[in-house]
């Protein structure tokens, strides 16, 4: 298998299970558990996981004091990202509420172009347009119920979290593995967890006490994490990082797909051209760091004239 080829496998999976968040959740959900606690274990198994595979490869557990202090700041950040884009399932269709999450690499432009001065192209102006016209059309909701204007909050909250935890990440300077920082991030995110549940009324943090619950934590703490965070990093060494983050659009659609299919979530039409605008919007800003306008033109008016019959 060649290594593109190896790569684009890596990066489908490393999509396709973290789109798996909503199935382990709403199920520990119709369980009785609080968002606190399913994220929680979700960090927790996953973090011993990461252990073991550090065990296994002899990876050192020490760090200094200024990575320390990084990856805690991380954590937080992906803890209230994990937090909000959790609890707002209560709020909205898990498909919608994913959907509306993958605008953090818009975020991201936005943001580093306000704050570190790079440019902001025509495509990605086009691009954020596109974005907010597709949410406006899911505002409505599968059922054409407005949705539910904290649940929006919620998602948009998350996905901003999420824009600082990528912009963070790439800014830092730390050199260590891919499995030891994702095992401190955890653990840090469990801590954040663990803190909030104190301050969050009658959400603290509850037992597994079911087989059936241990299964969809474990789930979620496979699937959704550590193997959609492993494959992520090898897909991006094979392939890039443009091509693995295309792919990542294969995430919401397998979050609605999941809640139609499995949970009977509702799907019209104005939904799914409000989703294929947000995708459309996603691969574009994405595809412009790679490809000029004038490549992608000259690529179409080859497609154009190569099919059969045209002259």
């Amino acid at each position: 298998m060649s290594p593109k080829v190896k790569g684009t496998a890596l990066g489908i999976i490393s999509a396709v299970s973290y789109g798996t968040n909503p199935l382990g959740a709403l199920f520990l959900y119709q369980e009785g558990l609080n968002p606190n606690s399913v994220l929680f274990y979700r960090f927790l198994l996953a973090a011993l996981i990461l252990a073991g595979l550090m065990a296994i490869q002899r990876q050192s557990f020490g760090l200094t004091r200024k990575e320390l202090k990084i990856l805690c700041l991380l954590g937080i950040l992906f803890a209230v990202s994990s937090l909000t884009f959790y609890t707002s399932f209560h709020y909205m269709d898990a498909g919608i509420a994913s959907t509306i999450l993958f605008v953090y690499p818009i975020m991201v432009a936005v943001i580093m172009a306000i704050f570190f001065k790079e440019h902001i192209s025509l495509v990605t102006m086009f691009s954020i347009v596109l974005a907010l016209s597709g949410i406006a059309l899911l505002y409505r909701g599968g059922t054409g119920v407005g949705l539910s204007g904290v649940g929006v909050l919620l998602v948009m909250i998350s996905s901003l979290t999420y824009a600082l935890y990528i912009i963070a990440v790439n800014r830092s300077s730390m050199k260590m593995s891919s499995v030891k920082f994702t095992f401190y991030v955890l653990l840090a995110c469990m801590a954040a967890i663990v803190v909030h549940s104190f301050f969050d009324g009658d959400n603290y943090l509850q037992p597994l006490t079911t087989p059936r619950m241990w299964l969809f934590a474990g789930m979620l703490a496979l699937l959704p994490t550590v193997i959609s965070l492993v494959t992520m990093t090898k897909a991006v060494h094979a392939i890039g990082s443009t091509p693995t983050a295309i792919m990542g659009a294969l995430e919401p659609l397998t979050a609605v797909i999941i809640g139609v299919t499995v949970f009977g979530e509702a799907f019209t039409m104005r939904l799914g051209v409000g989703i294929f605008m947000i995708l459309s919007a996603v691969i574009l800003i994405i595809a412009s760091k790679s490809f000029s306008p004038r490549k992608i033109i000259s690529f179409i008016g080859h497609m154009v004239h190569a099919v059969p019959g045209r002259k």
